[in-house]
């Protein structure tokens, strides 16, 4: 697949494109009944990352607020849940945790057409390739390092301490989150795809025994966090669309990912000289991880990589169904369907590692 330069693509606002077009007056009259301190006008912008829910920038002369809504149209069951991504953040918001403050659910759909969400807009720096172009080694170094401490730090929380006791099943997330994306994968299957098949038997059979459990982020990667301008800091988390209650083994290793997909210009670091531009290694990663979350031993990461591999190629699936049916969010939308059945061989690949025959 050619290098791309996410950076350039994926920073940053557009025009609103015509189908993804609000109602002003409508959400003017929310914002002035919902969202304390709001003086309008209000003007709309679109973010030109994501491929899900849809998100808008929504400024005013004294400030500026993020507006995320569930897609138009018709959705899979439970999937682009705005409802849970806005309770998870209000919840650790006020733990002090790094997310933006949240401003007001929407559940009318008469308002602007779906259910949506307002937060704050944090102020900071997005980065969109993982080996991080024009930073020292010393600071790629401290970048990733703030991203694993901000993981152990999520993965810390009693969620029936903080009000989220009810997000998520209390046990088997790996074999739930399976059953999940194997439906979801069936609901928007266009081909068939050998190793996917295989995979989903195998995946069933072979879960291991969950060890913890805690809030598990389900997407937690560089691209979904904005840092502090001036220090390597962890200011917000973003984008808890997958988020629930599960495995914080499992969220890590999904994290880990970076290290065995391609570097396509995207979060992948494969095949780059990790050493040379102060990346810390899947090792050293790990290692850090286990010492900031106090865990007694490392578990084998093998059919957490084959697990996850699997488990994005659904969701990619579904961005490649949305593509054919003419409803995707985003233009990078297309490129991203291309990688799922590449995503399906290597998942099968960390499977046979792990023991699948």
């Amino acid at each position: 697949m050619e290098q791309i330069d996410a950076q350039a693509t994926m920073t940053g606002t557009m025009d609103v494109p015509e189908q993804d077009r609000l109602d002003e007056a409508s959400l003017t009259r929310w914002f002035e009944a919902n969202v304390e301190g709001f003086e309008g006008p209000l003007s709309l912008s679109k973010f030109k990352g994501g491929q899900s829910n849809p998100t808008y920038k929504v400024t005013t002369p004294g400030a500026a607020y993020v507006l995320r809504r569930k897609p138009f149209g018709p959705l899979l069951p439970s999937a682009h849940a705005v409802d849970r991504e806005y309770k998870v953040q209000a919840a650790l918001y006020e733990q002090g945790f790094p997310v933006s403050r949240q401003f007001g659910l929407c559940q009318d759909d008469s308002v602007i057409g779906s259910m949506f969400y307002v937060m704050a807009f944090t102020d900071g720096a997005s980065y969109w390739d993982g080996t991080l172009p024009g930073k020292t080694p010393e600071q790629r170094t401290a970048i990733y390092h703030a991203m694993i401490d901000t993981l152990a730090h999520l993965h810390s929380f009693d969620p029936a301490a903080i009000g989220l006791e009810d997000y998520g099943k209390p046990g088997n997330y790996c074999a739930r989150q399976i059953s999940r994306w194997t439906k979801q994968y069936r609901l928007s299957e266009t081909e068939t795809i050998p190793e996917m098949d295989r995979l989903i038997e195998w995946l069933e059979r072979t879960v291991p025994e969950q060890r913890g459990f805690g809030i598990a982020h389900g997407d937690f990667r560089i691209d979904n966090m904005i840092f502090a301008h001036d220090e390597p800091k962890v200011i917000a988390l973003l984008d808890w669309e997958l988020s629930t209650l599960g495995d914080p083994i499992a969220d890590l290793s999904y994290f880990l990912m970076s290290w065995v997909q391609p570097a396509e210009g995207r979060n992948g670091l494969l095949g780059v000289d990790t050493k040379a531009l102060g990346i810390p290694t899947l090792e050293e990663a790990l290692a850090r991880y286990v010492e900031k979350a106090g865990l007694d031993e490392v578990p084998d990461m093998d059919w957490y990589l084959a697990y996850n591999q699997f488990r994005i190629a659904a969701i990619l699936q579904g961005i490649k169904k949305r593509v054919i049916d003419g409803t995707a969010s985003s233009a990078q939308a297309a490129q991203m369907a291309q990688r799922v059945i590449p995503l399906a061989q290597a998942a099968w690949e960390y499977a046979k590692k792990a023991g699948a025959q």
